[in-house]
């Protein structure tokens, strides 16, 4: 049994099966997913400018308004998909996909 296997008995999912996606247009970098998380699977980080291209204006002056932050999955390997990060994001920019095989 891994360390991480006794942090939430709840989790469902073996570890990389789904992984959290984070809206961009959504996300305000409040960070409550990150804290979350018992997986270590997400960060606040800065967006990157090709990913920044692609949201709409409304998106792009959020961003900067939140200086230029959003949540970011780090470490998506290690997601068991307890939907911990789901739950406490203020904004609903979080939702829990299956990876591809």
């Amino acid at each position: 049994m891994s360390e991480h296997e006794s942090i939430d008995p709840d989790c469902k999912f073996e570890a990389g099966i789904l992984t959290p996606e984070i809206d961009p247009g959504r996300c305000e970098a409040k960070g409550p997913c990150v804290t979350s998380c018992p997986y270590d699977v997400l960060a606040i980080r800065i967006v990157p400018a090709e990913i920044k291209e692609t949201m709409s204006l409304l998106g792009r002056i959020k961003l900067f308004v939140h200086g230029g932050k959003q949540a970011y999955a780090v470490n998506e390997d290690a997601c068991h998909g307890c939907g911990l990060c789901v739950q406490v994001c203020p904004e609903d920019a979080i939702t829990l996909r299956r990876r591809p095989a």
